[in-house]
């Protein structure tokens, strides 16, 4: 009996040490993200400067979508890690924003891009909706449309026998819920479709910018910069589609390696889903000189503070 209990033991400490590493790696990583969005959700609500902006009213819905998307993220690979169970009534929504945020990244993409090609080619006569008092007008119907078809997809495929959502336990994985043929057809084609039209947005935006730039009349550098910004939306887009790599990097990795499949799960989860999603907010954060300035100044004085 003693022999058998070591056995077990010993065959389930590499598994349970092997947890602990990837606890370990996303957790910090995700300290340190929600650390920055908070300083610059932070700088954004004492500048008014940032809040009669069109552009950075967009970046910061940009900055809470991503937060909860992240958050969702994690929860989810905790509760999957720890083999936590709990009613379908809990996992669903904990899903539903998951996927909406997901969705919801792209679209608001295509709405800054937008932006900067409305402030460039009318400047003095900008329509009302993109105005920074009325931006809501634009930002609300994102959420909406990504929210209408996370639910749809959710919906959809349900023709097996009825589940007790309150009484029924399981592990929270998209596997679970979306598991019909249905759902995931209906997934592919929604994502492809998001990516296709913000991806010929940015494209119509950078294009019309270039060809215009000789003709206006405005500073050259302002038209520069918006030019850098578009790109740069094209470079968080393509983050966002590294997603779509993971049944790729699956298949290569268990052509030429012996990892166990929730290994191979967890490096497709860190590297297209967690990555990109921490990098794209930052990069463009950082980018901005005006935000720049300000989170310097933030770090600066918190570092003071921690000497005093």
């Amino acid at each position: 009996m003693q022999n058998l209990t070591e056995r077990s033991v010993n065959a389930t400490s590499p598994k349970h040490f092997s947890v602990i590493i990837k606890v370990c790696v996303v957790i910090p990583l995700f300290c340190v993200f929600l650390c920055f969005i908070a300083v610059m959700l932070q700088i954004f609500a004492s500048h008014r400067q940032f809040l009669d902006t069109s552009r950075y009213i967009l970046f910061a819905h940009m900055l809470i979508n991503d937060t909860l998307q992240f958050l969702s993220s994690v929860l989810l690979f905790l509760f999957v890690m720890g083999q936590v169970k709990f009613p379908l009534l809990f996992c669903v929504p904990l899903l539903f924003v998951c996927t909406g945020t997901f969705q919801n990244t792209t679209l608001i993409l295509a709405a800054m891009s937008l932006e900067r090609y409305v402030a460039i080619f009318y400047p003095l006569q900008r329509p009302a909706s993109w105005r920074s008092d009325r931006i809501w007008n634009i930002i609300l119907p994102l959420w909406i449309i990504s929210f209408i078809f996370a639910i749809i997809e959710l919906s959809i495929g349900k023709d097996g026998a009825a589940v007790d959502v309150l009484s029924t336990n399981m592990i929270c994985k998209p596997a679970v819920i979306n598991s019909s043929p249905s759902q995931g057809l209906y997934r592919l084609a929604v994502y492809v479709l998001f990516f296709a039209v913000v991806g010929v947005i940015i494209l119509f935006t950078y294009v019309r910018i270039v060809m215009e730039t000789r003709k206006l009349r405005q500073d050259r550098a302002s038209v520069s910069k918006a030019m850098h910004t578009v790109l740069l939306h094209g470079f968080q887009l393509l983050l966002c589609m590294l997603a779509f790599t993971q049944p790729i990097s699956e298949s290569l990795i268990a052509l030429h390696t012996n990892w166990p499949a929730e290994d191979v799960a967890f490096f497709n989860y860190f590297c297209f889903i967690l990555i990109p999603r921490f990098l794209s907010p930052l990069i463009y954060g950082f980018r901005d000189q005006s935000l720049r300035k300000h989170i310097g100044k933030k770090f600066l004085c918190c570092s003071k503070k921690n000497k005093l």
